[in-house]
């Protein structure tokens, strides 16, 4: 078995003065950086939890990770089955079950990737490799609920 290792850097930067108080006396924005990466990633919480609605939030994070994952599975599959894609776009959703003291969980994921590919009869087989790719993508095999796929399968 092989391993990968990732590194990533997030740094808090709400301290208003205060440091952490109160639960109110200060905010929640962060910087998220990967080791190798140019670019940092501004963060929050959830507007629900007193974040910055601007910044990404964690369930933001997450949620297109398993998207990002399972259209590069998808375009890796199209790839070796001679199918030709030349656009895809996701619109992911999620729902995130909050208990009474706090603690929650994603539910629930549904992901609708609208797919345009160049053949016709490929159709069926660009759909079904939906469900291989699934299979394939390392974040929804981390995952412990079901991630929903309703594909749109367009032709050029």
């Amino acid at each position: 078995m092989k391993q990968h290792h990732y590194k990533v850097t997030v740094n808090w930067t709400g301290n208003e003065g205060q440091g952490t108080t109160t639960y109110r006396a200060y905010n929640r924005n962060h910087t998220i950086i990967a080791e190798g990466k140019y670019n940092e990633l501004l963060g929050s919480s959830d507007p629900a939890f007193l974040g910055d609605a601007t910044r990404y939030n964690p369930e933001d994070l997450f949620l297109a990770s398993l998207s990002a994952c399972h259209m590069l599975w998808y375009l890796h599959l199209c790839t070796t089955n001679h199918i030709i894609v030349t656009d895809y776009k996701d619109h992911a959703t999620g729902i995130m079950d909050e208990e009474q003291d706090g603690r929650g969980k994603f539910s629930e994921v549904t992901l609708f990737p609208e797919v345009t590919i160049t053949n016709p009869k490929q159709i069926d087989l660009a759909n079904s490799l939906h469900k291989k790719a699934n299979e394939m993508c390392f974040i929804a095999n981390s995952c412990n609920f079901v991630i929903h796929h309703k594909p749109i399968i367009i032709t050029t």
